[in-house]
């Protein structure tokens, strides 16, 4: 049997077909566009997603056994708003994780309805790129789409309502729309209440792997599969990139450099944090997690490379670094970078805030504003960790993904900022590897989500700190950490 994973991502779905015991037969990627119609705004056209996504399936499928294709599922973009009409039409372009738009809805929430009424009723304070204070904002900016509302979606669903007809979600995506009674696993009637939201818009609730239903006969026709292909719920991208590096059970961590940066840390149990820095969510294996977003990582360094320096000579960039890090004079860099291009969200919750190179002089080179943010992101990502720390919660070791997890020198980096060892795995394909096995878990191939991980998920390197770079990147962070705040005050201004 061949079980699919769909990562609808920000610039592209990738597609990954996967056998039974795990091994990737295959993977496709399909871009489309993203549109920014005003400063710090960012939108998706949902068609775009489906189109793609059955592109992609066929030629992902068209040198394999059809017949044996047994389950789909996904790890999508959170927080996007897709509001349907009554005949199931899409009223808007989606609104997605990375909008900046709502911050009058976000104080609104905060400071109206108030943080500690948020937190005791979905676990989590509003952050503008949650969908809760997106419906505010249509309410009041579009309220003639308002009316027409009929469905409220999240990406990754939109694209499993037209294969099966059947409006869905699962906790762990849910849990960041505001909406989620994240303890109780239940849409909260209070929420609604207060975002002017009716029951009846919303999608059923599923665990990540569970089975929502299968494939519409049109939709297997067109593409050749068996009308029998169950499809499961899913999970937002960063559960799903957990389940893809095993990053199940209590007490694990995983961290993803991707787009934005994310930490991810496991709970056997419900929690929540006091300080409303980081994410209590729920996890695609059944359980909870901690998680601390930043929305820029990877992006960093592609904004750096491509837009700054004008060259897509990625590893020949970073060949100087690598020759300083052989001579043993990382943490010694005197230029820092404060990595927050698109605003922040963990710990900060500030859509205002913006990057900066701090430290630079006339002996400054290209190889140090590089090397600057592959520290920024890892200093950045450091923040959350640290709140998690002050928690209680301390792993030593955690896993990594996403497209930076691929650079040797930030894996290095990363394990030394923040004196953790870094696991990578043998198979590095984030949400669409998580989506593909939980369809197999939704199938009946394995007993539950852990099962599967501990026979498919295997550490091929680690990358250990070491105490003298340790100590030299602790002094580095203790500077780091005052630099937001002397600058937040500015941020206001521009």
């Amino acid at each position: 049997m061949y079980f699919i994973g769909v990562d609808l991502g920000t610039s592209a779905v990738k597609l990954l077909l996967m056998s039974e015991d795990g091994t990737v037969e295959k993977i496709v990627s399909k871009e489309y566009a993203l549109s920014f119609p005003h400063p710090g705004w960012s939108e998706q056209n949902p068609s775009d997603w489906w189109t793609q996504s059955i592109a992609g399936l066929k030629e992902l499928t068209e040198e394999c056994d059809k017949s044996q294709i047994a389950g789909i599922s996904f790890g999508g973009q959170m927080h996007g708003l897709v509001i349907l009409d009554e005949n199931d039409e899409v009223i808007r372009p989606a609104i997605l994780w990375n909008d900046g738009r709502t911050m009058e809805e976000t104080d609104y929430l905060n400071n109206v309805i108030g943080k500690e009424k948020l937190s005791k009723l979905t676990g989590n304070i509003a952050f503008a790129g949650f969908t809760a204070p997106k419906i505010l904002w249509v309410k009041k900016h579009e309220p003639e789409n308002f009316a027409r509302i009929h469905k409220l979606m999240l990406p990754k669903d939109y694209l499993a309502y037209r294969l099966t007809g059947v409006s869905s979600t699962d906790y762990s995506d849910a849990s960041g729309m505001l909406l989620l009674d994240v303890e109780h696993k239940c849409w909260s009637k209070e929420m609604m209440e207060i975002c002017s939201v009716k029951e009846e818009w919303m999608p059923k609730l599923f665990e990540s792997y569970e089975r929502t239903g299968s494939l519409l006969p049109e939709v297997a026709k067109e593409l050749g599969f068996p009308e029998s292909c169950i499809v499961a719920a899913g999970a937002g991208d960063n559960a799903a990139a957990a389940v893809g590096t095993g990053c199940v059970g209590a007490g694990k961590c995983n961290l993803s450099l991707g787009t934005s940066g994310t930490i991810f840390i496991t709970n056997g149990k419900y929690g929540v944090d006091p300080y409303n820095a980081l994410h209590s969510f729920a996890h695609a294996d059944g359980n909870y997690h901690l998680m601390g977003c930043m929305l820029s990582a990877a992006s960093c360094n592609k904004w750096w490379m491509e837009e700054i320096l004008k060259t897509g000579d990625f590893a020949g960039e970073q060949k100087p670094i690598d020759e300083r890090d052989a001579s043993g004079h990382l943490g010694e860099n005197h230029v820092y970078f404060l990595p927050y291009l698109m605003g922040e969200r963990s710990p900060h919750n500030d859509p205002q805030a913006k990057g900066a190179f701090i430290g630079m002089s006339l002996d400054t080179s290209r190889a140090d504003m590089l090397q600057a943010v592959f520290e920024g992101v890892a200093y950045a990502l450091r923040d959350s960790l640290e709140v998690a720390r002050n928690l209680g919660v301390a792993p030593e070791r955690t896993t990594i993904c996403g497209g930076g997890a691929k650079s040797p020198l930030w894996r290095k980096i990363v394990a030394n900022v923040m004196n953790l060892k870094v696991d990578t795995v043998e198979v590095e394909e984030g949400p669409a590897y998580g989506g593909a096995i939980l369809a197999a878990v939704a199938a009946g191939v394995f007993a539950n989500v852990e099962a599967a991980t501990e026979k498919i998920v295997h550490v091929k390197d680690t990358t250990e700190p070491t105490p003298e770079l340790v100590e030299k990147y602790q002094k580095c962070y203790e500077k780091f950490v005052r630099m937001y705040p002397a600058l937040k005050e500015v941020y206001k201004t521009i």
